[in-house]
């Protein structure tokens, strides 16, 4: 018989944190569309609206990776620890969770090989995704964006990279690639022991883990 333990996986700082980057990103896509496409597409009633918009949520997004930045970096000092695969991830586990993913979740004849814990949060395929997208993607996003929304004061720097088509499209592009990343992140957070097992510590900070 299977018996559950309580696990506090989420600190209050980081599911704020969440929601806040989780919210800015939906403002910055739904804007970002019209600004794009405001011949077809119009959310927020004038283009100038949404550019504003963009702008002021572009701010807080900003913002809310640098709190996670010195969260992790800082306060925690688990930055490296939970979010860089290790040598051992890379040549031992990698294989082990993509064959869970892609085989036996489906069949289920063997478990999750990772088990998350307060220290050991997340499995090498998702380390290897953070670093992608926490490390490389949002960075980017956020230099192009703030070169695009200081054009005057930075017409120097815009000049070196490129011009503003350059630029503009790089910042396009990479939001598209974080886009794509959200309806892959809320799948697999379905897959725990149950649908909802990985949302309920983004609300609590508890998730209920099986003991078999």
């Amino acid at each position: 018989m299977a018996m559950q333990e309580r696990v506090y996986l989420t600190p209050t700082p980081v599911r704020i944190w969440h929601w806040l980057n989780a919210l800015g990103f939906v403002a910055l896509i739904t804007t970002g569309i019209q600004i794009r496409f405001p011949d077809y597409i119009n959310i927020f009633g004038t283009y100038r609206a949404a550019v504003n918009l963009h702008h002021t949520a572009g701010i807080v997004v900003t913002l809310s990776f640098l709190l996670w930045l010195f969260y992790y970096g800082v306060i925690a000092k688990s930055l490296m620890k939970l979010y860089v695969p290790t040598a051992e991830d890379i040549e031992k586990r990698v294989v082990k969770q993509a064959l869970y993913y892609f085989f036996y979740f489906f069949t289920g004849t063997k478990e999750n090989p990772h088990q998350e814990s307060p220290t050991n949060k997340f499995n090498p395929m998702q380390k290897g995704a953070y670093v992608v997208i926490m490390m490389v993607l949002v960075p980017l996003v956020i230099v192009t964006g703030l070169i695009l929304l200081n054009m005057g004061a930075l017409h120097n720097v815009l000049v070196a990279v490129g011009g503003v088509r350059l630029v503009a499209g790089a910042h396009f592009l990479l939001a598209c690639a974080l886009t794509a990343f959200i309806p892959t992140h809320f799948y697999l957070a379905t897959l725990g022991h149950t649908p909802f097992a990985h949302f309920k510590p983004m609300w609590t900070g508890w998730e209920d883990h099986d003991e078999h």
